[in-house]
């Protein structure tokens, strides 16, 4: 009973709550929104939302961080109404600020073109990594674990930060049963691969992949090398003594886990290796619709925009769901759907494979990609004010930003940030010329930094929740914060020294 009147009460308070900041929070219309209405033009978003509507942005990420805290039962059974809270937070006076229509397109757009495949690619990568095992003699000894994260950093910069995530994450959750202090391993498996891995091809994280899109060369980003080598000694080394001092505070070794195949005990063994030629084409799926993807057949140079499913006209602008979309989109849920028909049922248990963690980041984040509308488009609209021209400033503020934020459409602002400097020399894009050692510290603070927090990068938030299912401690959003600023700015503070002065 205590439980049915609490939750009517949540109910309750939630929509109380969301009418009133429909109400009180909602400024005179913007005279620039009028005009641009009038003329029938898209407004510039950055130019007509007041600072205040970052809020619910900023709301959501304090409930992240807190809820848990505050009372971790009813923050996991209420997750989804925190998350709808904000998002209603955001869009009745982004509504009333323009229009019904208005809030109805830039939701669409933002669920249409970011969420969906943001979370098809997730889920997938989410169920064909849970059908893959690694069994065998896995002894989670410093030098182990040391081993395997950087097999996973280097794979991370080929087959993308989120598949080595979530490739690797289970084998490292398993070779730490027996271990008492687990959370700061994967701390730095966030840290190296879920990030600074993927600095050293397009294919490694989405920032440097629209760089790609964008006549940055393929190859260019391996001059990211020794930045990425510096970090990643510097990060092993620290991780490797942090883990040594643990390790010996633990009790002796358990004998291996069994392997359940025809192998003998010490050996490693791995099943469900067609989910490997499945990842592989989840991976050609991502890759080949960008480099088809202004293709005639799927994009209209007379009118520079993708060819697609209208869905919704505004200002004389059409809403597309793309053609390249649908059949990249298509082909990721197809390659989810074989595994979980082609992976034996024991593989998946052995792997404690649940949906618990994917519906986690699919609720929270369906929140915070409507609430993080204001901030980005206060960027892209302004971001030329904030006075960076230096590469150190690139670095820092590209990651700082990065840190928080959508990382990819912060790499693109910076971007163009860097090409209205009017560089003579320097790599040339289809923006304009980029300054090499600036575009350098775009892309590593783009990369880098969005170890940060837990929302820095798509799959930090995704390997948090596995780790957890599997009853491992992990620290607060602000705990895991102290350890970013403790280890990593003191690295990227080595780094700007280096290499950014």
């Amino acid at each position: 009973m205590k439980v049915s009147c609490f939750s009517a009460f949540s109910r309750r308070t939630v929509l109380a709550l969301t009418i009133l900041l429909g109400i009180f929070l909602i400024p005179a219309f913007d005279t620039v929104a009028l005009a641009a209405e009038a003329a029938g033009e898209a407004p510039d978003l950055g130019k007509i939302l007041p600072v205040w509507m970052v809020m619910p942005f900023v709301g959501i990420l304090l409930s992240i961080a807190l809820g848990p805290l505050v009372n971790v039962h009813w923050w996991e059974h209420n997750q989804a109404k925190v998350s709808l809270f904000w998002a209603m937070a955001f869009f009745l006076p982004f509504s009333l600020l323009l229009d019904f229509s208005s809030g109805i397109y830039y939701s669409l757009h933002v669920y249409i073109i970011d969420y969906i495949p943001f979370i098809i690619l997730l889920a997938s990568l989410f169920v064909i990594s849970g059908g893959i095992i690694i069994r065998g003699s896995l002894k989670g000894t410093p030098l182990f674990n040391s081993g395997l994260i950087l097999l996973g950093t280097l794979l991370a910069s080929w087959i993308g930060t989120t598949g080595a995530s979530m490739l690797l994450i289970r084998p490292i959750i398993r070779a730490n049963e027996f271990r008492k202090a687990k959370a700061h391993t994967i701390i730095f498996f966030i840290f190296l691969v879920s990030n600074i891995g993927g600095s050293l091809t397009p294919l490694g994280d989405p920032p440097l992949f629209l760089g790609f899109l964008h006549g940055v060369p393929f190859f260019w980003t391996l001059k990211l090398f020794w930045p990425f080598l510096m970090s990643t000694v510097i990060l092993l080394i620290t991780y490797y003594a942090i883990d040594t001092h643990f390790y010996r505070q633990e009790p002796a070794l358990r004998e291996p886990i069994p392997c359940g195949c025809d192998t003998k005990k010490e050996d490693i063994c791995v099943n469900g290796l067609v989910n490997l030629i499945l990842l592989g084409g989840v991976i050609a799926a991502v890759v080949l619709s960008g480099v088809y993807s202004k293709e005639p057949m799927f994009f209209d140079a007379t009118h520079n925009s993708y060819t697609g499913i209208g869905l919704m006209t505004l200002h004389g602008h059409t809403l597309v769901f793309p053609y390249i979309n649908l059949l990249r989109d298509g082909f990721i849920v197809l390659m989810g759907l074989l595994s979980l028909k082609l992976t034996p049922a024991g593989v998946r248990e052995d792997n404690h494979f649940t949906w618990g963690p994917i519906k986690e980041v699919g609720i929270l984040f369906a929140g915070i990609f409507l609430t993080i509308i204001p901030p980005m488009a206060i960027l892209q609209s302004q971001g030329a004010a904030l006075g960076v021209t230096q590469p150190w400033q690139f670095f820092w503020v590209t990651g700082a930003l990065s840190s928080f934020l959508d990382n990819a459409p912060t790499y693109l602002t910076f971007l163009s940030v860097a090409v209205g400097l009017g560089a003579k020399s320097g790599v040339v894009t289809d923006m304009g010329i980029v300054p090499e050692q600036i575009l350098l510290a775009i892309s590593c603070g783009a990369v880098f930094m969005g170890a940060n927090s837990y929302i820095g990068n798509a799959p930090n938030f995704m390997v948090k929740s596995i780790a957890e299912e599997n009853k491992i401690k992990m620290p607060s959003f602000f705990g895991y914060m102290i350890w970013s600023i403790a280890i990593l700015i003191p690295t990227f503070a080595a780094l700007t020294f280096v290499f950014f002065r």
